[in-house]
């Protein structure tokens, strides 16, 4: 069997134990938190005591714990994350109805950082220590510093509300309109990926920085090649390993930065669904959100870890 099939299928095995312990994780959560499904259920009403043992009793919330824990592992594998105690509709249908919007953020946020981020950090790089790099520096500091839910407020307050070129919320299906689409995720793309195209500028610069300083990269400009062919088709690919590192970790808060900036702009996605759930009191949608996003991180640093193979051979003949 070649080295890089059993590299992918060693990591594909061992999802299994880091899936399961995720599954543990949010049901044991969600069983010792203060939510109960049975008041959330006759949520506005004044249920009797024998009318919540009931639901209860009906719902298996009376059996003991490593029992639920198995019956909820097995409608998991059948794809059942249980029914909402306040909609009665499947978590699963709600899930599948928000997902759409949170990815289509998540891209857009993903797409814009790594643009900045590239453009930032090579340009930054390549004129070290003078006024270029002092600053992307100065505006990638301020941007980490930053928190996403701020620049969400202050792009609505000037972006918004004072100029009026965007929309300060709601959503328009890309299937209705393109441009209305574009108008109305442009700044919660924008607000999501500042602080990662930040983060991502400054790994991209110093792994930009070390490459130029390598030996090959001398004996590139020594034998008369453009510094655009040096950098964009040696310096580049050798650098990028390293903030493909750390990508697989920022797209995981661009999953969590969702659920802020989402509820910020009214987008009704993932994240407001997850608020939504919270603030009623229903359990089990919280669940499936939480089992579903950490799902989605683990999957897609599988994926970053998969391409790591593709841009480092050694990693292959290791």
């Amino acid at each position: 069997m070649p080295a890089v099939v059993r590299i992918v299928l060693r990591r594909v095995a061992l999802l299994v134990p880091l899936l399961l312990g995720i599954v543990l994780f949010a049901f044991l959560v969600m069983r010792f938190s203060d939510a109960d499904p049975a008041s959330a259920f006759f949520q506005g009403a004044n249920p009797t005591p024998r009318q919540l043992h009931d639901f209860r009793e009906r719902n298996g919330l009376l059996d003991p714990l490593p029992v639920r824990y198995v019956h909820f592992v097995g409608d998991l594998l059948h794809g059942d994350l249980g029914t909402s105690t306040l909609t009665r509709a499947a978590v699963a249908d709600q899930i599948v109805t928000a997902l759409p919007l949170t990815l289509q953020l998540t891209f857009l946020g993903l797409t814009v950082a790594l643009v900045l981020s590239l453009v930032g950090g090579v340009t930054a790089a390549v004129y070290r220590d003078r006024w270029p790099d002092q600053a992307v520096r100065a505006v990638s500091l301020v941007g980490v510093a930053a928190p996403g839910f701020w620049l969400a407020l202050l792009m609505i307050q000037y972006l918004a509300v004072a100029k009026g070129w965007f929309p300060a919320g709601g959503y328009v299906n890309p299937a209705d309109s393109v441009s209305g689409w574009l108008r109305t995720m442009a700044l919660p793309a924008l607000a999501l990926s500042l602080p990662v195209a930040a983060s991502l500028t400054r790994v991209v610069r110093t792994s930009v920085v070390e490459e130029l300083d390598k030996d090959y990269v001398r004996t590139a400009y020594g034998s008369g090649l453009p510094p655009r062919v040096v950098v964009g088709r040696n310096v580049l690919r050798n650098a990028l390993v390293n903030p493909l590192t750390v990508l697989g970790l920022r797209i995981g808060y661009l999953l969590g930065g969702a659920v802020v900036i989402e509820t910020v702009f009214a987008l009704p996605g993932m994240g407001k669904l997850m608020i939504d759930a919270v603030q009623n009191g229903d359990p089990a949608v919280v669940q499936g959100v939480v089992l579903t996003t950490a799902t989605g991180f683990v999957v897609i640093n599988l994926v970053i870890d998969l391409l790591h193979l593709l841009v480092n051979p050694r990693l292959r003949t290791a």
